[in-house]
């Protein structure tokens, strides 16, 4: 049998304002891995590995999130890459499928956060951190602002490709405005309203020229994917359930991305360039081949720089493809139908599942009101700064029926 990988079942919870869910962790859990196990029609008793992904829990956290699901001391894995985490734990779960060591292995991520942007605390940044070399390049540019520190290094780069290309606030803010509307539709997301183009560049200054309604929200919430081996699917009939990574890459930063002294590259430019050429050509596709794509909005800025890294457009034409309504329904691709982070939320270790679970549902043809007309191929764009970037490349109805 062929060492092809195929997700059979997706769940996640509503992403939600901090503190809004009288809920733990493990609830969170139990209720996602929970949806994507019905989602696949078996139980718990068949998965024989599981990867757990968040960030600020304490350590060994995934042992007992998964605790209140079932006790049947299979392997369990903590896994912690910043913001890629969840589609780091979706790797680790198709290799062991990939490489024979599981039929069925389970990918979940869940992050309970605190209240306030991401940025140091009162005492300042320690003289190690995971992003200490960005900050270095973010200092020796623009210096420090009193704006919150993940803000600083998005808007810097927003100004760059302002300078640089010409690129416009409006550009950049309808970014969120087109997500926005799309999170209307989405019942797992943390905002569901719409905005005009005016409200969104009217709204709260957070780092310029983001506002607030650019900029992703703190979320509670958890995801999870059971993946299996072809085998798995033909010998349980799923064929028609099954959506096939087709292919899938994890990068990190290299020298450039410190080298040069950009804003643009220091918030992984570069990674995302090279994910991208590095996924297309295993599964031997490009990007005119995709019809849906989830990508990581975690700023309206990091939309248009994700469109030129995966090769929607030239390098600098990021504004004008959002401008054109290429990215949105009617238009060449669908690019975050969910809502995307700045809507549907941004429960750090959860993200990467969901944009899984999204994307599932668009090829099977399960999205409901979000649904993109005859999606065959979906994208998925999971970065996290400090460095990792995950680019997954998904099918539908790559199995026949009959085997």
């Amino acid at each position: 049998m062929s060492s092809r990988t195929f997700v059979i079942g997706v769940g996640m919870t509503k992403f939600e304002k901090i503190e809004t869910r009288d809920w733990e962790y493990p609830d969170m859990v139990v209720e996602a891995v929970g949806n994507a196990l019905a989602d696949a029609g078996i139980e718990y008793s068949a998965v024989q590995r599981a990867a757990v992904g968040y960030v600020f829990e304490q350590s060994a956290a995934g042992q007992r999130a998964l605790y209140d699901v079932g006790l049947t001391g299979i392997p369990v894995v903590n896994v912690n890459n910043n913001c890629a985490t969840g589609s780091t734990a979706l790797m680790l779960a198709r290799e062991w499928v990939q490489s024979g060591l599981a039929d069925v292995a389970l990918a979940v991520g869940f992050e309970k956060m605190t209240r306030g942007a991401l940025s140091p605390g009162a005492g300042g940044m320690p003289k190690v951190t995971p992003l200490d070399r960005h900050l270095k390049v973010l200092m020796a540019n623009r210096g420090w602002a009193n704006s919150p520190m993940t803000a600083q290094f998005f808007g810097n780069a927003a100004r760059e490709h302002m300078e640089r290309y010409g690129t416009t606030a409006e550009q950049i803010a309808a970014v969120a405005v087109k997500n926005h509307r799309h999170s209307v539709n989405n019942p797992y997301a943390q905002f569901r309203d719409e905005y005009t183009l005016e409200q969104v560049m009217g709204d709260k200054p957070i780092h310029e020229p983001l506002t607030r309604s650019q900029c992703s929200p703190t979320s509670d919430g958890a995801g999870a994917a059971v993946v299996v081996s072809e085998r798995f699917v033909r010998e349980h009939g799923l064929q028609d359930r099954a959506v096939e990574i087709l292919a899938q890459t994890l990068v990190t930063d290299t020298g450039e991305a410190f080298e040069t002294g950009s804003d643009i590259d220091v918030v992984g430019a570069p990674m995302t360039r090279a994910a991208a050429e590095r996924v297309f050509a295993a599964a031997g596709l490009t990007v005119g081949d995709v019809d849906v794509i989830e990508l990581h909005d975690c700023f309206s800025i990091n939309e248009i720089l994700t469109y030129e890294g995966l090769g929607m457009c030239a390098e600098g034409e990021g504004g004008k493809l959002v401008e054109s309504g290429a990215t949105t329904y009617g238009g060449r691709w669908v690019v975050n139908p969910s809502g995307g982070l700045i809507s549907k939320g941004h429960p750090l270790g959860a993200t990467g599942l969901a944009q899984c679970a999204e994307l599932t549902w668009q090829l099977r043809g399960e999205a409901g009101a979000r649904q993109v007309d005859g999606a065959k191929v979906g994208l998925q764009h999971n970065l996290g700064l400090g460095g990792a970037c995950v680019v997954t490349l998904y099918g539908a109805g790559t199995l026949d029926q009959e085997g």
